[in-house]
């Protein structure tokens, strides 16, 4: 079975999926679409060897072309219909993350992939790191009992696109860059019920249209009783991202250096070894054959469209937190 694949935004991460994607035999990318058209020649001719159509207008690829899926990989503030129309027209979709600025638009998208029954996929790939995944494994037959407490932090140095700067176009550095560690929240230690964050542009005032928060600190109150802990800085080491987690369970302590690295100790049996997990494993391969398999074999996707909208509910309530100055109840969704 040959997968025929459009993509809506040739940009930056659009790359790093359409380099994977390119080398999978089952694959065929068929489209590219692009509001400036040049880009999307550039992406056919790389990664299509010119064999695919070329568009200016999203909508008109989704109703002329036959595509199985459609990869969508625009900044947050460009998102428009896309989803909605792809599902309407039986098109499973690819969705990079932050699916949306504003909860009006991400139910609406969820309700349309709902609707027409189509396969979705949110671009939260830490989630499919080998750490990540053997922690998980772990919580889930109960061997690493309840989180108590959560650590995260992120920490760049980089000015980033123009658009990234501008908070209404990117949402800010939570919304945009560190809903990845949100995410991981509540996949590693379950749902939130409230959130207590600050945030502030500390080190950018004097850059022209940057209006963004460049240090950020946010508290975290599970369901279940545990405590977590983000925080994040884009004033650290330049050009170098660097992400760590740090969980205490009941019966296990968790130091990551990043998704695929980490030292397991448990603590419920002190004559136990600590356990070791590294890897080198390709994340965003891993969240891309999650996604084509689930189209393949009809079954269900890691990071559904659902996911992406509780997880963007998340960091717009800690922004809203931050803007209050109050704790803010996460409300269900």
């Amino acid at each position: 079975m040959v997968l025929r694949i459009g993509l809506i935004g040739c940009g930056g991460i659009a790359n790093a999926h359409m380099q994977v994607l390119s080398n999978m035999k089952d694959v065929q990318l068929a489209a590219f679409c692009d509001i400036v058209e040049d880009k999307a020649r550039e992406f056919n001719s790389k990664y299509a060897k010119g064999n695919g159509t070329v568009y200016t207008d999203f909508t008109r690829m989704l109703e002329r072309e036959e595509l199985d899926a459609v990869y969508v990989c625009l900044p947050p503030f460009a998102h428009s219909n896309e989803v909605e129309i792809a599902a309407e027209n039986g098109v499973h979709v690819f969705i990079e993350k932050p699916i949306a600025l504003d909860m009006v638009k991400a139910r609406s998208m969820v309700d349309a992939a709902r609707r027409h029954g189509v396969k979705t996929q949110v671009g939260f790939q830490l989630r499919f790191g080998a750490a990540v995944e053997h922690f998980r494994k772990m919580v889930d037959q109960g061997e690493a009992g309840p989180v108590g407490l959560f650590l995260a932090k992120y920490y760049c140095n980089s000015l980033h696109s123009p658009w990234w700067r501008d908070k209404s176009k990117s949402g800010g550095q939570v919304v945009e860059q560190i809903i990845h560690l949100y995410d991981l929240s509540r996949f590693m230690a379950g749902e939130p019920r409230s959130v207590y964050c600050k945030m502030d542009n500390l080190f950018h005032r004097d850059v022209e249209g940057y209006t963004v928060e460049d240090v950020s600190v946010c508290v975290l109150r599970f369901k279940h009783g545990g405590l977590g802990a983000i925080s994040a800085t884009n004033f650290a080491i330049p050009n170098k991202w660097l992400h760590e987690l740090n969980i205490v369970s009941r019966n296990m302590t968790v130091l990551f250096t990043d998704a695929n690295n980490a030292v397991f100790t448990p603590t419920n049996k002190p004559w136990e070894e600590q356990i070791t997990i590294a890897s080198r494993k390709n994340l965003t391969e891993a969240v891309n054959l999650d996604f084509l398999t689930s189209i393949e074999r009809d079954g269900q996707t890691r990071n559904p469209i659902e996911e992406g909208a509780r997880s963007l509910n998340l960091v717009l309530s800690a922004r809203r937190s931050a803007e209050e100055n109050r704790e803010i109840t996460v409300e269900d969704l």
